[in-house]
């Protein structure tokens, strides 16, 4: 019998809720060729309760632990081969670089990083180091955008003149920025960088492109305490944990309603003062809920793009406009139902089989003088239209024959958030902001990959 192939070694950093995607991938799909062998973060509470998972789910050893001051120990320890990078935004070219330099290759959860320095210095790393890193745009991989891709690829509606792309997020999602983390800015770069990142890097997937110019308009419209006063709000409170003000609010998480939002945040709270409960219409958020942007690309296509983070449905619009034709397609992820319960709000709220049949997904195209004809698009199962699932085959099997080139390095990771990050200077300067002004990227070709 031939030697058994050796697993490929795993560690990661930042162990709250997106990161249980990769350690479950690893304990269960994957674990005939990879293996966790260590975890990081600044909360042995959040540590602990992860490895409770790993020991009552999987039946699995507990992984060992090390808090975010013991990174290079961790490594030295633990010899991983790859670096899964799921902390705060503002802290993923920490523990990118790093990695790099201990010679490591790198997952990153999206966002790559923040601001134009931090990317600048995840690229030079690069450069110097040679290493590996993936940025993992779960959207490419969803069925339908996956059609879409195929169609513009096609040529069938000619050149791309322009695109119109409007996204929506529900006050269940949407508002979820605002209680968290991500409100404030220099935490997660706003919804321009944090969430807009998947939409920038899907448009340059498609158009095979890049931007060069950006100019935008952003503010916080609803969320927030002056915004909320202004519509007649009288009932404030800080958190909704322990406040008579949150009951009945339809905007409250209540974290003790589910076992696991409480033993990864409430019962965490004592080490990190994190608090995952806060009134969206509370003081302190510094991110914008309604945007607006011009975008040119490197191929003179140029795009409106809007974000609102308010509405009552979720999903998107986006159209393209071309030397042949049009294409249009439309994306309910998540209707509006009257009636629901409160408790909806809730990060383990499960959808019911109503809100499933509700979503829909819909891609037409119309020729010059013809008529519109519907594209089918197969049907995807599982986290983001079912690009998680697809992701994760590519992540951790590699990415095999790829003629839509869905498979995302650092160099898209940082084409992706230039956008946003554009987008949030000329919200502050009132001015077109150009990406050439912002980083140095290398050419693709001399990119070890």
């Amino acid at each position: 019998m031939g030697k058994a192939k050796r697993k490929r070694r795993y560690a990661q950093v930042g162990v709250g809720g997106r990161s249980k995607m990769y350690t479950n991938a690893l304990l269960d799909t994957y674990k005939d060729s990879a293996m966790l062998v260590g975890i990081c973060d600044l909360n042995q509470t959040r540590m602990d309760f992860c490895n409770k998972e790993i020991v009552e789910k999987y039946g699995a050893r507990p992984v060992p632990t090390y808090k975010h001051t013991d990174f290079d120990r961790m490594i030295k320890e633990t010899k991983p081969d790859t670096v899964i990078v799921t902390t705060v935004d503002r802290t993923h070219h920490i523990y990118i670089c790093r990695a790099m330099e201990l010679g490591c290759d790198v997952i990153s959860e999206k966002p790559m990083t923040t601001d134009e320095e931090k990317c600048q210095q995840i690229i030079d790393t690069q450069r110097r180091t040679g290493r590996k890193v993936t940025v993992t745009f779960n959207y490419r991989y969803a069925p339908r955008n996956t059609a879409l891709k195929r169609l513009l690829q096609s040529g069938e509606i000619g050149e791309i003149i322009s695109v119109h792309f409007e996204w929506l997020l529900d006050t269940k999602h949407g508002a979820d920025y605002f209680r968290r983390w991500h409100r404030d800015k220099r935490n997660s770069g706003g919804l321009m960088v944090h969430k807009a990142t998947h939409h920038f890097d899907l448009v340059n997937w498609w158009l095979d492109s890049y931007p060069v110019e950006v100019y935008g308009i952003g503010r916080l419209a609803f969320y927030g305490r002056d915004n909320a006063e202004r519509r007649g709000v009288t009932r404030f409170y800080y958190r909704c944990h322990g406040s008579e003000n949150a009951k009945g609010d339809p905007f409250a998480i209540n974290l003790e309603d589910s076992s696991k939002s409480r033993a990864l945040y409430l019962e965490a709270e004592k080490e990190d003062g994190y608090l995952r409960d806060r009134s969206v219409f509370s003081d302190g958020i510094s991110i914008e809920d309604t945007m607006g942007l011009v975008v040119q690309y490197e191929n003179k296509a140029i795009m409106t793009y809007s974000l609102n983070a308010f509405c009552p449905w979720e999903g998107y619009r986006i159209m393209f406009n071309g030397t042949k034709g049009r294409v249009e397609m439309e994306v309910v992820e998540r209707p509006y139902l009257s009636g629901t319960k409160v408790d909806q709000n809730d990060p383990s709220y499960a959808e019911t089989k109503k809100e499933k049949a509700q979503r829909s997904e819909r891609l037409t195209v119309q020729l010059h003088w013809g008529t519109k004809r519907e594209v089918p698009i197969v049907k995807g199962e599982g986290g983001h239209g079912g690009g998680d699932r697809r992701l994760l085959d590519d992540v951790f099997n590699g990415a095999k024959d790829d003629p839509l080139k869905t498979a995302a390095d650092f160099i898209d990771g940082a084409r992706s958030i230039l956008t946003g990050i554009a987008a949030n200077k000329a919200f502050e300067r009132k001015v077109p902001i150009y990406i050439k002004d912002l980083v140095r990227l290398p050419i693709r070709d001399t990119v070890s990959k």
